[in-house]
């Protein structure tokens, strides 16, 4: 779902054919679904952004949490330049849990019932994936430490359910 404009025909010929040629092209409900999600993208992502800020403030309040990354926090090493790209933080928030530990993080996310456990993140549904028993798993632990990626890491993608769901969800996960 892209565009590509050039200013010379014999370029914009040369790509139209191999865009027919290979079929590089958009299915009418494919096109039809972009077209209706565009419509409502920009209360979604406010939605969005409003949760990912109360779930991140929760999360650095809870007494179970180690450490939160959100670029919506001052502390964040990235927070200037999110600050100066985007007019809010977004919904993904990471956190580590104090007793730091590979079963102790599993338990958190096998106990959530709003959020589901997800590989891919970013949906309009809340999602939280474990990236050391996920998608980080063939990494040797030495490896994955390196790069900060802890065993109690759990990556959240916070949707536009209400925040007061997705808040108790996390309360009794932690609990």
């Amino acid at each position: 779902m892209g565009a590509l404009v050039v200013r010379e025909k014999e370029l914009a010929d040369r790509l139209y054919f191999i865009q027919n040629a290979s079929g590089a092209v958009c299915g009418p409900q494919d096109s039809f679904l972009a077209l209706r999600g565009i419509k409502t993208l920009h209360v979604r992502m406010q939605r969005h952004c409003e949760n990912g800020s109360a779930v991140a403030k929760f999360l650095k309040e809870h007494p179970k949490v180690d450490h939160v990354y959100w670029p919506g926090f001052e502390s964040h090493p990235n927070h200037a330049v999110a600050k100066e790209q985007m007019k809010d933080f977004g919904g993904m928030v990471s956190f580590t849990t104090k007793e730091d530990s590979l079963h102790g993080a599993v338990q958190v996310v096998e106990r959530l019932k709003v959020f589901t456990l997800a590989e891919s993140l970013g949906g309009v549904e809340s999602l939280a994936g474990h990236p050391a028993s996920m998608t980080h798993a063939s990494i040797p632990a030495e490896e994955r430490a390196k790069t900060g990626i802890k065993d109690s890491l759990i990556r959240l993608s916070v949707g536009i359910e209400d925040i007061d769901d997705l808040l108790e969800d996390l309360k009794q996960a932690l609990s």
